[in-house]
C-alpha cells in the first residue's frame, strides 16, 4: 500500500507564500502522475495542478502565475509552491498520486488526507 501525508499548510496573509509538500511512503512499482487538488468550505474539489513522472506539468487558470507544482523522484515527494495567495485561495488542498503496485495491470488513485491553507488579515 501507498499512504500520501502533505504538509505545509496553516495561516497566511494575503499576498503570503506557502509550500506545500506530500510525501508518498509504502512500497509499490511505480508512481506515474502526481496532483494537487483543493476544496474549499461548500464547494466541490477542484484540480489545481498536475505533474507528470518526468516533469511535464500542467496548472489550472486560477492559479497560474502564482502556483508552481514539482516534485523529487528520488523522494517520492511533490511540492506546491503558493505565492501571491489570495483569500478564495483559502481550502483544504490534496494530493494524489497514480500508483502501479507489483502484479497489478493498472494505476491506480490514490489520496493524502489534506492540509488547510487559510489566507486571511
Amino acid at each position: 500500500q501507498v499512504q500520501l501525508v502533505e504538509s505545509g499548510g496553516g495561516l497566511v496573509q494575503p499576498g503570503g507564500s506557502l509550500r506545500l509538500s506530500c510525501a508518498a511512503s509504502g512500497s509499490w512499482f511505480s508512481i506515474n502522475t502526481m496532483a494537487w487538488y483543493r476544496q474549499a468550505p461548500g464547494k466541490e474539489r477542484e484540480w489545481v495542478a498536475t505533474i507528470t513522472r518526468g516533469g511535464s506539468t500542467n496548472t489550472a487558470d486560477s492559479v497560474k502565475g502564482r502556483f508552481t507544482i514539482s516534485r523529487d523522484n528520488a523522494k517520492n515527494t511533490v511540492y506546491l509552491q503558493m505565492n501571491s495567495l489570495k483569500p478564495e485561495d483559502t481550502a483544504v488542498y490534496y494530493c494524489n498520486a497514480n500508483v502501479l503496485f507489483a502484479g497489478d495491470d493498472q494505476y491506480r488513485t490514490h489520496w493524502g488526507q489534506g492540509t488547510q491553507v487559510t489566507v486571511s488579515s
